[in-house]
């Protein structure tokens, strides 16, 4: 397991550990798994109930072949649906806690997932995955080929998390918001800011934590001289802020 940096567009670098290689095969198998037990459940259901056997036989190969590849679509198309609808991950992947991102920190698209997916006949069903195999084994990121070919990594989520390092924040019942422009923030941004003042409070960077309050009162367009608290005061309270108006704590 190694260490990726992604690039946010903030411009700030954050290191995910990139899944091994044991959690994306336990991944697959867990997602072949899942496969195959639809596989199993449409054999029951079309050959065993509705006797579809006997129906194929008054048909042509070609036919035979485009309704099995009908029933069976689900499971061909199941890695890109998946991953397109949550964010970067399929059933094996969230139950080993992986996910599929973009290097450069933008938000991987369809036109990603589509690419992964796609490349998959080279790096998974070709010569029993390889292909893939060795790709991850001597590519820097653990990429296979349709990593590479479309930016993305596979980084592992587990951590030892607690609420300091997450984007909630323990409000008193009498807080009183300063900031009502935080909403114009999203989570990810609360959640880069947050990391990177702790880091910078942990070794005392005044220069990090004064380019991390000048950015944020660039984002939210405040003027330097509205703003009466410290930098360390000002970014708490940004912080806390925007849990008071999302409700994350609420």
């Amino acid at each position: 397991m190694s260490l990726i940096a992604i690039n946010t567009s903030q411009n700030v670098n954050i290191n995910f550990n990139t899944a091994s290689i044991g959690e994306r095969i336990v991944a697959f198998l867990v997602d072949l798994l899942i496969k195959a037990a639809y596989v199993l459940l449409m054999y029951f259901v079309f050959f065993r109930l509705f006797n579809l056997g006997q129906l194929l036989d008054q048909f042509d190969s070609w036919s035979r072949m485009a309704i099995i590849i009908l029933i069976t679509f689900p499971i061909h198309i199941y890695t890109l649906v998946c991953e397109s609808l949550m964010e970067g991950q399929t059933f094996g992947k969230k139950l080993m806690k992986i996910k599929v991102v973009k290097i450069d920190g933008i938000q991987a698209s369809f036109g990603d997932y589509l690419m992964r997916w796609f490349f998959r006949l080279i790096d998974v069903f070709s010569n029993s995955g390889i292909i893939g195999l060795i790709s991850m084994i001597v590519s820097k990121n653990n990429q296979r080929l349709g990593d590479i070919a479309s930016g993305t990594a596979v980084i592992s989520l587990k951590s030892q998390v607690n609420i300091s390092h997450t984007i909630l924040e323990n409000l008193k019942e009498d807080y009183k918001p300063v900031f009502p422009q935080v909403i114009a923030l999203s989570d990810n941004d609360i959640r880069i800011i947050k990391e990177n003042y702790q880091k910078a409070l942990k070794i005392d960077d005044r220069q990090v934590i004064s380019k991390l309050s000048n950015k944020i009162k660039e984002i939210l367009k405040l003027e330097p001289d509205s703003v009466k608290f410290t930098e360390r005061q000002f970014i708490n309270v940004i912080i806390k802020d925007y849990n008071f108006y999302t409700g994350k704590d609420h």
